[in-house]
């Protein structure tokens, strides 16, 4: 790596940062739920337009990077970001959480997007599922401090100028601003597009590769387990243990301490271990995680569960990235763009566990994320 890229990895990192604020939602949305006497449902709506917008952004957004480039593209999803999270300090009316988190998927949705090709560009041709994996580290730690500063702001044990939990959104603020500044005072060279820039079919042609389709698939998966587990896991705790949503809370940092563990340990493992294996005994300790979930009626299993789930999901996103970017190298803007758009997961899943835990309990939303860890099962062949 050059000198210039090695100065370039840490605004990266930060910005890797700014990207775990999306994160926010599940534990959020729990308030909101809260405050405003919200059902399962309509309050899973919160976390479920987050991810909506990855449906719609994230394929124009890799058209995008071909014309103006990865780093400018990441800047334009900071300040997206920002704007969001400058809203809620002006209340927590539905609407304008409605808005403001449209506006955090949007923002996230560019950034998930550019941001990891620009590590690839960054790398030049580095362990590149090692650097994401230390990336998805990076992003666990704001993931896991989320609920931690909420609740904080919640019971007044800092100062939160009226805000309460919602002194979260310029606490990330003001960190979106500096990686802001930190990352557009930075040059990194970028190489130019060579040939034809893709056009929106031709991006969406690319699902016609099986690995590719099945990739995206598996990302699906990947970040539905992850928002319904710190959507679901505190409202299992509350029904089975009859804790209050503080005290519940801090169940989603457990799972992203876990998470972030998993990320930090396994950017090691990537560099030393079969990919294939690694991938496989992940996934096993998400399989053992939905039993524990399901079945669990004490304390202990159920933060086993939570761990667990947390550990094994940690790495299975930069395993199914770097596998789809590595099977069209020529097309790695294209393929961000897709695997990004897989992301959606994270609308389709937290809705269907509405529904379904409506219908009968928190149970029902386990079988639907149960279902997410037997595809990838399923997809595990696949992994090299």
């Amino acid at each position: 790596m050059s000198k210039t890229n090695k100065m370039a990895i840490v605004p990266v990192m930060l910005c890797f940062f700014a990207m775990g604020f999306v994160d926010l939602v599940g534990i959020a949305s729990n308030y909101v739920k809260s405050d405003l006497r919200l059902s399962d449902s309509v309050a899973n709506l919160l976390p479920s337009l987050v991810f909506f917008w990855f449906l719609i952004f994230s394929v124009p957004t890799g058209m995008l990077m071909n014309k103006i480039g990865r780093k400018k593209t990441v800047l334009l999803s900071l300040v997206i970001t920002i704007f969001s999270l400058l809203l809620p300090i002006f209340g927590e009316s539905f609407p304008l959480m409605l808005i403001s988190f449209s506006l955090l998927g949007i923002g996230n949705a560019l950034m998930q997007t550019s941001l990891n090709p620009l590590v690839a560009t960054v790398m030049q041709g580095g362990n590149l599922a090692s650097t994401l994996t230390f990336g998805q580290f990076v992003k666990a730690i704001a993931s896991f401090m989320a609920p931690i500063i909420a609740a904080w702001g919640a019971a007044a044990t800092i100062p939160s100028f009226g805000l309460g939990w919602r002194v979260l959104f310029p606490v990330y603020m003001v960190i979106g601003v500096l990686a802001t500044l930190l990352l557009s005072s930075t040059s990194i060279k970028e190489e130019p597009i060579q040939g034809k820039a893709s056009s929106f079919v031709d991006c969406v042609k690319l699902l016609g590769e099986p690995i590719v389709l099945l990739s995206f698939l598996g990302i699906m998966c990947h970040v539905g387990i992850d928002v319904g587990t710190n959507t679901t896991a505190p409202k299992i705790l509350m029904d089975r243990l009859g804790m209050t949503l503080a005290e519940a809370g801090y169940a989603t940092s457990l799972y992203f301490i876990f998470r972030t563990a998993g990320c930090l340990t396994g950017s090691f493992f990537l560099r030393v271990m079969n990919n294939k294996l690694f991938f496989l005994i992940s996934i096993t300790m998400m399989a053992l995680s939905m039993c524990g979930l399901y079945f669990g009626t004490s304390k202990a299993v159920l933060y086993a569960a939570i761990a667990l789930v947390g550990y094994g999901n940690s790495n299975v996103f930069s395993m199914v990235f770097a596998r789809a970017l590595q099977s069209v190298p020529e097309k790695q803007n294209e393929v961000s763009g897709l695997m990004i758009m897989g992301l959606f997961g994270g609308t389709v899943f937290p809705l269907l566990m509405g529904f379904a835990s409506d219908a009968v309990g928190q149970v029902g939303a386990v079988l639907v994320m149960a279902a997410g860890v037997v595809y990838l099962f399923a997809y595990a062949p696949r992994m090299k």
